[in-house]
C-alpha cells in the first residue's frame, strides 16, 4: 500500500500526486488525510499515522507533504520502524530508497514543477532497497538506536 498524507501547505499537492499515483503509475494509494482543507491544520497529526502505518506495514511506502517537506520529515522520524528522507532531488531520493531503505518520502508543498514532483514520486515507488551488506549493516546501526 502507498499512503500519502499533508497539511494546508500541501493539500493541493498531494490531490495532484494521488491523481499522478492512480492514473500515470496504476498504483493504490490510500489517502490518510486531510480530506478537505483546513488552513491552520498541524503536520503532526497527518505524520505520525502514517508513519505508524507505514511502520507497521512492512510492504507499504508512504508520502508526506507540506510547507517545507520537513516538518513532516522530522515527525514522521520519530516513529520506531518509520525512516522518511526529504525528497530534494531525483538522485537523493533514488539513494535514499537504495541505500538506506527509506519508507516515507517528504515533499513540500511548492516543488519547482509539477513534473518535478511527479518524477521525484516516481523514482521513490519504483526503486528498491539494494540489499548490499553495507547498507544493511549501516541501516541496522540506525534501528539499534530504536532498541
Amino acid at each position: 500500500m502507498i499512503y500519502i498524507a499533508s497539511d494546508h501547505a500541501g493539500f493541493q499537492l498531494k490531490k495532484e500526486t494521488i491523481k499522478y499515483i492512480k492514473d500515470k503509475l496504476n498504483k493504490e494509494v490510500e489517502d490518510l488525510g486531510p480530506t478537505a482543507f483546513v488552513e491552520n491544520d498541524d503536520f503532526p497529526d497527518y505524520a505520525i499515522p502514517l508513519a505508524k502505518a507505514v511502520a507497521k506495514d512492512k510492504d507499504s511506502l508512504g508520502i508526506l507533504i507540506c510547507g517545507t517537506g520537513q516538518g513532516m520529515c522530522i515527525a514522521a522520524n520519530k516513529i520506531k520502524g518509520a525512516y522518511a528522507i526529504m525528497g530534494y532531488n531525483i538522485s537523493a531520493t533514488e539513494l535514499g530508497r537504495k541505500h538506506n531503505n527509506a519508507n516515507i518520502l517528504c515533499m513540500p508543498g511548492t516543488p519547482a514543477s509539477l513534473d518535478f514532483a511527479n518524477a521525484i514520486v516516481k523514482k521513490f515507488l519504483e526503486t528498491k532497497f539494494d540489499g548490499d551488506e553495507r547498507f544493511v549493516r549501516r541501516n541496522q546501526k540506525i534501528e539499534d538506536l530504536e532498541k
